[in-house]
């Protein structure tokens, strides 16, 4: 019986709970002169660094970081078309991330109900090593999925027998007529949800970590 090439592909999904959360928080203020600008932001910063330092010391902290203080300033015009003095801006931005999501709760609440600063979002993320399990999984099970789907195409065609020719992550398989400098491959997808920040107090609820894998093969049947 003659060999019947049969062109697939594979996919999987994998849910999972995150282990790392990071907020991301802007400190600014403005005013009319530029040093007491510059004084401000450094105060207004201040207590929040002290408190990483010490979460961080606790185990509630991985890691955290900060970018220098960013300060401009503008010239504004009023609605008579008359342009007022100087106003100066200050701004630094903060990332934390926590092990603990409790004690992120409680500091970003507390946070945000300060002087000048603002949540500008929550990342839900994975730890590297579990990272790396999941897509493991998710690779092979895609294969799984790409073998399985290429039987059902042998047997519908009265072909018993199998045999995997290539296996490549999406857009790497190339087809007859593709040069290989236009192939594109797929990466590995992750997404995490933002924690609603609106309101007073922020609300957080963490959304499962998606990865999807997807995997082309080319099979022999016969």
């Amino acid at each position: 019986m003659s060999e019947v090439i049969i062109t697939v592909r594979g996919e999987h999904e994998a849910r999972v709970s995150p282990e790392r959360a990071t907020a991301h928080l802007s400190v600014r203020c403005d005013g009319p002169a530029r040093g007491p600008v510059i004084e401000k932001i450094a105060a207004l910063t201040a207590p929040l660094r002290e408190e990483l330092d010490a979460r961080r010391a606790d185990g509630d902290v991985t890691e955290w970081s900060s970018q220098r203080a960013a300060v401009w300033s503008e010239r504004p015009w009023n609605a008579e078309g008359r342009q007022l003095a100087p106003v100066h801006h200050a701004s630094v931005d903060l990332e934390a991330t926590f092990a603990d999501f409790a004690a992120l709760s409680w500091w970003v609440s507390a946070a945000s109900e300060r002087e000048g600063v603002q949540i500008c979002g929550i990342t839900w993320e994975l730890t590297p090593e579990t990272r790396r399990a999941v897509e493991a999984d998710a690779a092979a099970q895609a294969v799984r999925e790409a073998l399985a789907r290429a039987a059902a195409y042998a047997a519908a065609i009265d072909r018993g027998s199998v045999t995997p020719l290539e296996i490549a992550d999406q857009g790497l398989l190339l087809r007859s007529g593709d040069r290989p400098e236009r192939a594109e491959p797929r990466a590995l997808r992750a997404m995490a949800m933002s924690a609603d920040t609106g309101g007073p107090s922020v609300q957080f609820e963490p959304q499962p970590i998606v990865v999807t894998v997807s995997v082309e093969g080319r099979f022999s049947a016969r």
